[in-house]
């Protein structure tokens, strides 16, 4: 008698500037596929802080896991599901993969390219302490063509207004985990991307040893070509199925 693999749930990280609404193309393949699907509400609020509410969401969770992350959400995840046992694969859509110690300050420094960080907006807020932080919001007229070059005009103008903003701190602060040094991960890497550029995803697939697929496309590759993504994700899960 053949038995059958087990199904992962796939739990979907989406990024700064935008929110899960952004996985909306590719659930349906994902759950045609037969795996229960889960897009997390990332707090964009510190890394730390993000990692571990994060962490919580996959300790609801019986059976194995396969996670995706897009941008600032892969660097989420690799906190999140470091020595988790159930985690079977990370797939990181044009995302950091940061080692302990740099910030993706550090890492959009290392290769020229990045181009949102000159249109983002600090914005202060209050801090449930009573004190005070910053924000940064893209600004909406430049958003289109930094974030959704190949996303029609219409959406893009509304993934701009409906941005969720990222904690300054949050893109500041060093990474203290790495999942992907003991999880099989794959990298998807969009060559039109003017968020995290193509050179610095190439670089830190190498490093990491991961599979690596490289698509034409925006920064809002998960908008613009889900197939693709839902492809990917979908690749993982069966490469690593128990």
């Amino acid at each position: 008698m053949t038995t059958l693999p087990v199904k992962q749930t796939i739990v979907l990280v989406h990024g700064a500037y935008a929110d899960s609404s952004s996985w909306n193309g590719s659930i349906p393949a994902l759950r045609e596929a037969g795996h229960r699907v889960i897009a997390a509400a990332n707090p964009l609020r510190g890394l730390e802080s993000d990692g571990e509410y994060l962490r919580s969401v996959l300790d609801s969770i019986d059976g194995p896991i396969v996670i995706a992350g897009h941008s600032y959400g892969g660097a989420v995840m690799s906190h999140a599901a470091d020595s988790n046992p159930n985690v079977t694969a990370l797939v990181y859509v044009a995302s950091f993969l940061a080692e302990p110690g740099e910030s993706l300050v550090d890492l959009v420094e290392k290769f020229p390219g990045a181009q949102l960080g000159g249109a983002a907006q600090p914005v202060p807020y209050s801090t449930p302490d009573g004190g005070t932080a910053t924000e940064l919001y893209i600004d909406q007229e430049q958003f289109p063509a930094l974030f959704a070059g190949d996303v029609d005009r219409a959406v893009a103008q509304q993934m701009a207004v409906t941005q969720r903003p990222l904690a300054l701190a949050a893109f500041e602060a060093p990474a203290t985990r790495a999942a992907w040094k003991t999880i099989e991960s794959w990298v998807l890497l969009a060559a039109q991307d003017l968020a995290v550029p193509a050179e610095l995803v190439r670089f830190m697939s190498e490093r990491a040893d991961a599979h690596l697929v490289e698509v034409d496309a925006s920064h809002a590759v998960t908008v613009s070509q889900p197939g693709v993504v839902a492809d990917l994700i979908l690749e993982a899960a069966a490469k690593t199925a128990r």
